[in-house]
């Protein structure tokens, strides 16, 4: 059974920055695109940025440049760094996980963790 389990987050400055990790468990993940969503309130879920089994990162246009996903050697955890954090970046943000980097909802999702920028 796979499992996603998020640390990190928290509040800060706008300005500042913050890393999200993500501990994946109960298969090979070396196989799996896995990224991160958010969803503000009031909107609809988005997603963040994706690392596909190649390694190659995708990101929205709104965290570019700014924001940077990464692996470790193993792909069981995964994390994210992110830099001049904006209040517009508040939200719950999500590890998730899929067996393709399809462009729709991943069939996995860890337990969620806030992410609060104050202006």
């Amino acid at each position: 059974q796979v499992q996603l389990v998020q640390s990190g987050g928290g509040s800060v400055q706008a300005g500042g920055s913050l890393r999200l990790s993500c501990a994946a468990s109960g298969d090979t993940f070396s196989s799996y695109c896995m990224g991160w969503f958010r969803r503000a309130p009031g909107e609809e879920r988005e997603g963040v940025a994706t690392i596909d089994s190649d390694g190659n990162p995708s990101y929205a246009d709104s965290v570019k440049g700014r924001f940077i996903i990464s692996q470790d050697n193993a792909k069981n955890n995964l994390y994210l760094q992110m830099n001049s954090l904006k209040p517009e970046d508040t939200a719950m943000y999500y590890c998730v996980a899929d067996r393709v980097c399809s462009g729709g909802y991943p069939h996995y999702w860890g337990q969620g963790t806030q992410v609060t920028v104050s202006s």
